[in-house]
């Protein structure tokens, strides 16, 4: 290649290197760095010369080339020739050194350039720079930073010069008077400082292993007295930190004697900096620097700076460090390790004064000198090892500090402690306890909108890690254990670490479970010397009680019990048998539960029982008593955990069934209740679950103490009973009253069923009574206390259940059953109506439905009362949500709270009723119950509603399950209650929705029982109902109603004969009821039972008509209105001719009655298909639309629709929506397709009439109207493929608009062709007249339709190829260009239809496609087009026989097309090409051919059309055979795949080199054929042309070069880079690298 031609890219690519856009900039320094390595010299010296001539160039510019000339000399040093490198050294000084000015980016690359030199020819760069360094001469800024980086970078290079350099320096420092200067003398002086130190610390590699520290003594100390005596008190904060970094690095070079001198100066200047500075780190690090020498040459003066030097550092130390900054990181580590330093000197000194900091309550301070005391313990393990206990007794301090960053860092000290043995030694269980007390730490309290501190540590935060730190100790520091263990057992009973139960019980788990499985003797713990430890009867309570709550306390039911099996053995030998077998199943329990699913109940079951199992097995009754009288003594560490204190009660009353004293087991009793705290309700009822338990083994004694109790002067409003209670004066006697009163219920309850019958009335009412304040029988409650209320509500159902238990086994007749029912009603009544505060109403009602099922039975009024009362009292109250106006913030209950109330009080009216329901379970009992919710089911409340159904629903439910029918009795009223339920299947509430359907269902399996079905009948019908719950979920009306429909064809199924006229008078009334949608339900139910049943209801049905159809005007609900509406049709179907006149002048569009009308007129085939061939004929015959002038000045005409055709159309669209009319549309299925598409082509683009049978023209889609008829029939034929196909293609949208109404209707053909082909040929036949019809839009339909039915088999299968062959020759001729464009279209999709006819019909086939591809007539080249695609697809199939003489002459046709800026012609012609291809392989002439596109096609393969892109990667693959090289031929079958991506630069490359090697001779063609498209239209193809040069001259032998016209190649590639587009310009920078 000829020097000038790499010359002059080079200066093209030197004159870009300031391009705009950073991706050419980039590529522009590539290149010319590829060139320089390949060329270095010429390169270098092009860029030296750039630089000489340009000497006005911007900065920027220059500054890209000097990059380049440092790359280049990076990468080739070695290659580049000794005067070359002189040159570089001579141009990169003096660019550096040309502007007095420091302008640091030119002359920070000049410098790089001088560094990059150095580190191979040092000798010629230091002879280059010294000669700008002399004596007496404040040199160039750059001069001395690139003296610094050069030290930096060529280490054992430079030190020899050092010396000489800081000799030269040295005078220059004092005349330094710009900041700028001395800081940049400074920086080198650091910079020498630090090259020395690494020089003399690796002497073993340095080429003059004789260069000793002395050398540079002298020097460094002048240096530094210039630098610390003058510069560093400068104003200037970055100059004064440069030197105190160079400082610190210049004290391990000074003489030792003057750096001891210095000593006192040089640490208070550096100290003093941190207040002038807010980069600390530089400072730090100098500062540590200085105490590393001096400690190295141990000074003596250091001693003397220490409290000064102390107090700074603790400063620093106790700075925030921020992790995401990291110089504060770095920082706190350089004072970390400047008291690491310190520590080894002066340890008493540094360790006393770090304890007493530890002392100073400031927060920041503790932090601080806690991170230092952790630091030291890990770092100066000897020197600290004398210091532990005096570290120990320090530590106290700061574990009494209050604030959690403090804790933290008191944390991380003591695990430093644990791992260096602290913790054995005395006073290291103190440690222990603060990582225990911040283990219990609570959950962090709502914290305030103030910015968040990144420093800040929550509770959560600190109790994780403390969490962590425990388990780390009991697992990874061995000698622990015996330290832990059995100590840490200490804190599992106090209260204020119950937080901390879960890690100390996982810690204990892990040291318990390794001792006893080394069967290491200290695992038994004897309990009488560790005097500390809890008994092991509260260990074992404490546990047990956990496990009951498993979720609490962060999950510590289940560590609690794995635990507890540990301890086995030390709680008492004989559990270790039973707590194996026992805790494992509790635990999986546990594992498979959360919170949520957790059956509590069933669980503290079980908890109960294994206490009970565990104190059988110890058989101990001593141990018994012991373990009671620990639990009563421990229940007050609970006061703050009532639901936990209640499970202790229980706890302690199954423990006393095992205690046999009776002495001990009053006194318990007594301690209970003369301690319990009477005033919480949860313990109250604690207490009375816990003697009702003990009672189950003591019931005598349990009385007895009950009633010495209530004697005693805990009843006496006296001093002596507060002091009797425990100083708790607040102490009321109504609770200690209520307390008791639960007590006996419980007794009751929990005494053995054979003992207690007789003491209910003597020992337990009227103890009850008495402490009542009343008789019970006759005597008014005078009592307003709640409390009490709520006891005897409870109590009394209570024993009402443990009566009903025993007279299953022995007759009773509770005798006081209805007082009591009626003390009860009295409560319910004195109870506020506007909101539901207290559980009275439900216990209440709970308590009556167990009194229910005593003897003797209610009165019918008694029964009454009750009802009503309790139904009224529930179903009025108001909505959970809702909150009273007039109500005190005590009295207000929370949302769960409220929630639990209400459903608890439903529940028990439920219950309530059912037990009434029990004692007459017949129709009359039924009604009896229902009468009182009846008008409640049509309340305006939604709440009352639902209450009311929700009720109704689960009586009538019970009465099913329960119903017994002994006589066959009619179920007399079930007509009455489904006119009353049926409705409220489509109430506005989904949940009411649904619990109509459970009505209705349980009435008609209650009829089914009374006609006598068994109980196990199945009727399927019936089943067939409860699928409607899930339909009813969906608020849509339309499914809610057709639900209703089919609801009411089950009821009408089994609804008896006499109660069908109840049914629909009720049905009347619901057309008015307070909800919209049941007035809406109760016309469907109409409707839908007149048609299954109102044959029975002759005289009925005139009178209901009429009223029907005066409604019809009147109902202003337009559901109701329609579904009545269709009642109307019905009859009006007999008087059809009056009804079709009628509809057809109806107003356009038509209102949705109308619609209905004639969508009911399909309903009869024979009048369907009536109206039907009416509406053809009158269609074929009038005018679909008239031209009308449009009211603007430029003229033009508007198609408007004929008003009958539009109507009928309307009407025929409606009618079709019936789904009887399938037997007319079938019959006449071929005519009326044809007639609705024809109908569809005249109306597209079409507008609606505007005159007075118009209302609102706008509204009316003319095109649509006929798309929807035609839609509408294809579903009504079952022709479902064909709508799913169109559907899926969405062809309606594309067939009514004119843009793409020629894609619709061929989606319409390529549907009927694939799925209805049976259907076509009666089709053809009707459409075939219509392609000479005079109107265009009507043949353009025609057309389209038929021609892509050519595109099936169907057509040859069907023998119908010649008529649409024979139809679209006479097409092509057609006057309007578009019909010739679907004509030419058909042809070429014969090709793809019906292969086997092509060549027979080759000649009119190639006619057409060559007269085609010359159309003149052809604006947007569409006919062209498709008669190239057309030709493409028929040359697939076509005998070379027919083609073979056209084949030069069709590819020099197409040749001009493949450049066409349209892409679809573009795609079109390359296809085409490929196709011929096969035609012409054994032609040299083809060949030539070829080579004379390929160029083109290998371009186009980044075409920015992706479908060019295929078609060009088809064309070279078939092609490829005949370009004449088997390697391209193999290159272009392997890579060139239409759904492949292609790597096209290596493909390219990789081309060029096979076009080298297998077509020499033809370079010169294809380099200038490549060369023309840097003219492209399309930058990607421009930015191609470029890559396939720059390839073909990378790979191109020198031997080639003589057949390129280099000049024209470099002169494209120039003028490329000055291409608007950044990608042609990287691609042209890229190919000008490969000039070389």
């Amino acid at each position: 290649m000829d020097n000038t031609d790499v010359e002059q890219v080079t200066l093209a690519l030197l004159d870009a290197a300031n391009d705009k856009d950073p991706a050419v900039q980039e590529q522009v320094r590539k290149s010319v760095l590829t060139l320089g390595k390949q060329q270095p010299d010429r390169v270098l010296a092009m860029c030296q010369d750039y630089l000489l001539k340009h000497p006005k160039l911007v900065v920027i510019h220059r500054v890209v080339i000097l990059q380049t000339i440092e790359l280049i000399v990076s990468t080739r040093i070695e290659d580049i020739n000794a005067s070359r490198i002189k040159s570089i050294i001579s141009l990169a000084s003096d660019e550096m050194t040309r502007s007095k000015e420091v302008i640091p980016d030119w002359q920070q690359a000049a410098s790089n350039i001088l560094v990059a030199v150095g580190n191979k020819y040092i000798n010629d760069i230091m002879e280059e720079i010294l000669s700008k360094f002399q004596p007496g001469v404040l040199p160039h800024f750059f001069v001395v930073q690139t003296l610094a980086n050069l030290s930096d970078s060529n280490v054992y290079g430079m030190v020899p010069f050092l010396n000489a350099i800081l000799g030269t320096m040295l005078p220059m420092l004092g005349i330094a008077k710009q900041d700028n200067m001395k800081w940049v003398f400074s920086s080198a002086l650091c910079h020498f400082s630090d090259s020395i130190l690494e020089y003399l610390a690796n002497l073993d590699k340095a080429p003059d292993p004789t260069v000793r520290k002395d050398t540079f003594c002298s020097e460094i100390y002048a240096a530094y007295d210039i630098l610390f005596n003058n510069w560093i008190q400068s104003r200037e904060p970055k100059l004064r930190l440069t030197v105190a970094e160079a400082v610190g690095s210049m004290c391990h070079l000074m003489p030792s004697d003057k750096l001891e001198e210095q000593i006192p100066k040089i640490i208070p200047t550096i100290t003093s900096l941190y207040k002038k500075n807010n980069e600390h780190y530089v400072i730090s690090k100098s500062l540590c620097q200085v105490i590393d020498a001096s400690v190295n040459m141990g000074s003596r003066v250091l001693e003397t700076q220490l409290d000064g030097l102390l107090f700074v550092l603790h400063q620093q130390v106790c700075s925030p460090v921020d992790y995401n900054d990291p110089p504060t990181v770095k920082n706190h580590n350089e004072i970390l390790r400047s008291f690491s330093l310190l520590v080894n000197s002066f340890p008493d000194r540094l360790v006393m004064f770090v304890l007493q900091k530890l002392e100073n309550s400031n927060e920041r301070s503790r932090m601080g000198s806690l991170a230092v005391l952790r630091h030291l313990i890990n770092s100066s393990t000897a020197t600290m090892e004398s210091k532990k206990l005096l570290i120990l007794a320090s530590i106290r301090q700061p574990m009494a500090d209050h604030s959690n960053k403090v804790k933290k860092r008191v944390v991380q000290v003591i695990s430093a402690m644990a791992h260096h043995g602290y913790l054995e030694l005395e006073g290291g269980e103190l440690l222990v306890r603060f990582i225990v007390q911040n283990c219990a730490l609570p959950d962090t309290n709502q914290r305030s909108q103030r910015p968040t501190d990144p420093e800040e540590v929550t509770n959560e935060a600190l109790r994780t890690m403390c969490d962590n730190t425990l388990h780390l100790l009991t697992t990874t520091v061995g000698r622990l254990a015996d330290v832990l263990w059995p100590k840490l057992l200490y804190y599992l009973t106090p209260s204020q670490f119950s937080n901390a139960t879960t890690p100390l019980c996982k810690s204990l788990i892990v040291l318990g479970s390794k001792k006893k499985t080394n069967q290491e003797p200290s695992f038994n713990i004897d309990f009488k010397q560790e005097v500390n430890l809890p008994t092991p009867q509260t260990l074992m309570i404490r546990l047990l009680v956990n496990a009951a709550f498993p979720f609490n306390s962060r999950g510590h039911g289940a560590p609690s019990l794995s635990l507890l099996q540990v301890l086995s053995i030390n709680i008492h030998p004989n559990t270790e048998t039973l707590w194996e077998k026992e805790i494992p199943p509790l635990l999986a329990v546990l594992e498979e539960s959360t919170a949520e699913s957790l059956d509590k109940k069933q669980w503290d079951e079980k908890m109960l029982k294994l206490l009970s199992e565990t104190l059988a097995a110890i058989e101990n009754e001593k141990w018994a008593c012991s373990l009671a009288a620990e639990a009563t003594k421990y229940l007050s560490t609970y006061n703050n955990a009532q639901e936990e204190k209640s499970f202790l009660y229980r706890c302690i009353g199954v423990t006393l069934q095992q205690c046999f004293n009776k002495e001990f087991v009053k006194k318990q009793l007594q301690e209970i209740l003369l301690t319990a705290r009477h005033n919480d309700a949860v313990e109250r009822e604690g207490v009375a679950m816990g003697i009702g338990l003990c009672a189950n083994s003591h019931l005598e004694g349990t009385l007895a103490k009950l009633e010495e109790f209530g004697k005693s002067d805990a009843f006496k409003k006296s001093p002596s009973i507060f002091n009797l209670l425990k100083d708790r004066n607040e102490v009321e006697v109504e609770k200690v009253k209520s307390t008791l009163i639960l007590c006996y219920g419980q007794v009751a309850l929990n005494a053995p069923p054979e003992t207690i019958l007789n003491r209910i009335d003597q020992d337990i009412l009227r103890c009850i009574s008495k402490h009542f304040n009343t008789k019970v029988l006759g005597i008014k409650v005078e009592t307003k206390d709640l409390t009490m209320k709520l006891s005897l509500i409870q109590s009394v159902g209570l024993i009402a259940k443990a009566i009903s238990v025993c007279v299953m086994k022995q007759g009773y007749v509770f005798s006081r059953k209805q007082e009591l029912i009626s003390v009860m009603l009295d409560f319910i009544k004195s109870e506020h109506t506007d909101s539901l505060r207290t559980p009275v109403r439900h216990l209440v009602m709970s308590t009556c439905s167990n009194l229910m099922t005593l003897e003797p039975a209610l009165t019918e009024n008694e029964s009454f009362d009750l009802l009503k009362v309790c139904v009224n009292s529930v179903f009025s109250l108001p909505p959970e949500t809702h909150t009273p106006e007039k109500i005190k913030d005590e009295d207000l209950l929370d949302p769960k709270q409220r929630q639990a109330l209400y459903k608890d009080t439903l529940a028990a009216l439920q219950e309530l009723l059912k037990s009434v329901l029990a004692r007459d379970p017949t129709p009359d009992g039924l009604q009896n119950v229902f009468k009182h919710i009846e008008t409640w089911l049509s309340s305006g409340r939604d709440h009352e509603r639902e209450r009311a159904i929700t009720v109704t629903a689960h009586i009538l439910a019970y009465f099913l399950d329960n119903l017994n029918v002994k006589n066959m009795v009619s179920f007399h009223n079930v007509g009455a209650l489904l006119g009353r339920l049926s409705p409220r299947c489509s109430d506005p509430l989904p949940a009411i929705r649904a619990a109509a359907i459970d009505c209705i269902y349980s009435l008609l399996y209650i009829q089914l029982r009374y006609e006598g079905f068994s109980l196990d009948y199945k009727d399927e019908a019936v089943e067939s109902l409860l699928p409607f719950k899930d339909q009813l979920e969906n608020p849509d009306h339309s499914v809610l109603y057709k639900t209703c429909s089919d609801l009411t064809k089950v009821m009408s199924k089994r609804l008896p004969q006499q109660q069908l006229t109840t049914l629909v008078f009720m049905l009347f009334e619901g057309l008015v009821d307070t909800q919209t949608n049941c007035c809406r339900a109760s016309s469907v139910i109409l409707n839908t039972l007149l048609k299954n049943r109102g044959g029975g209801l002759q005289d009925l049905v005139p009178e209901m008509l009429e009223v029907l159809h005066v409604r019809l005007q009147n109902i202003t609900e337009e559901q109701v209105r329609v579904a009545v509406g269709q009642t109307v049709l019905i009859l009006a179907s007999q008087h059809l001719q009056t009804v079709i006149n009628t509809l057809i002048n109806q107003p356009l569009p038509y209102d949705g009655w109308t619609s209905e009308m004639w969508m009911a007129l399909g309903a009869d085939p024979i009048v369907a298909t009536q109206i039907i061939e009416i509406v053809m004929e009158k269609l074929v015959v009038m005018a679909p639309y008239v031209d009308k002038k449009e009211m603007m000045i430029r003229g033009g005409t508007t198609k408007v629709a004929t008003g009958p055709p539009l109507a009928m159309t309307c009407g025929l669209k409606e009618l079709l929506l019936n789904g009887h009319c399938q037997e007319p549309t079938v019959s006449l299925f071929p005519r009326l397709f044809s007639c609705l598409t024809v109908r569809l082509g005249a109306s597209v683009g079409v507008s609606a009439p505007k005159d007075n049978n118009t209302k609102n023209a706008g509204a009316i889609h003319v095109a649509g109207v006929a798309a929807d008829a035609l839609r509408i029939l294809l579903a009504r034929v079952q022709l479902d493929e064909v709508s799913k196909r169109l559907e899926e293609d969405k062809a309606w949208d594309a067939i009514k608009e004119p843009s793409t109404h020629i894609m619709g209707v061929t989606l319409l053909a390529r549907a009927m062709a694939k799925h209805a082909g049976p259907r076509l040929p009666a089709i053809i036949e009707c459409l075939c007249p219509f392609l000479n019809n005079i109107y265009e839009c009507q043949r353009i339909t025609v057309t389209a339709f038929f021609s892509e039915l050519l595109n099936h088999h169907v057509v040859t299968e069907l023998m119908l190829i010649d008529v649409l062959l024979n139809n679209m020759m006479e097409r092509v001729s057609d006057p309007c260009c578009t019909v010739r464009m679907l004509a030419v279209r058909g042809l070429g999709n014969i090709a793809v239809g019906s292969p086997e006819k092509v060549n027979k019909y080759a000649k009119e086939l190639l006619a057409a496609m060559s007269s085609g591809m010359e159309e003149k007539d052809d604006p947007g080249k569409l006919i062209t087009h498709e008669a190239m695609s057309g030709l493409s697809k028929v040359l697939q199939h076509l005998d070379e026989k027919n083609i073979h003489l056209l084949v030069v002459y069709i590819f020099m046709k197409i040749k001009p097309f493949l450049e066409s800026e349209n892409d679809d012609i573009r795609h079109a012609s390359i296809l085409l090409m490929g196709n011929l291809s096969k035609f012409g392989s054994g032609e040299p002439v083809f060949k030539d051919q070829i080579h004379n596109v390929l160029v083109s096609l290998l371009l186009h393969l980044v075409d920015p059309n992706p479908q060019v892109v295929k078609a060009c990667k088809f064309a070279m693959r078939v092609c490829a055979p005949v370009v004449g090289s088997e390697q391209i031929t193999a290159m272009f079958q392997n890579h060139l795949h239409e759904d492949k991506s292609l790597h096209y630069g290596e493909f390219i490359n990789d081309l060029t080199k096979y076009l080298i090697q297998d077509f020499p001779g033809m370079l010169n063609f294809y380099h200038i054929s490549v060369i023309q498209f840097f003219k492209s239209n399309w930058p990607e193809v421009r930015a191609a042309a470029a890559m396939f040069i720059g390839f073909l001259l990378g790979n191109l032998q020198q031997e080639h070069f003589s057949q390129l016209n280099m000049p024209t190649v470099t002169k494209g590639l120039v003028l490329l880079l000055q291409d608007s587009d950044p990608v042609v310009r990287v691609k042209a920078a890229e190919a000008m690298g490969q000039f070389h």
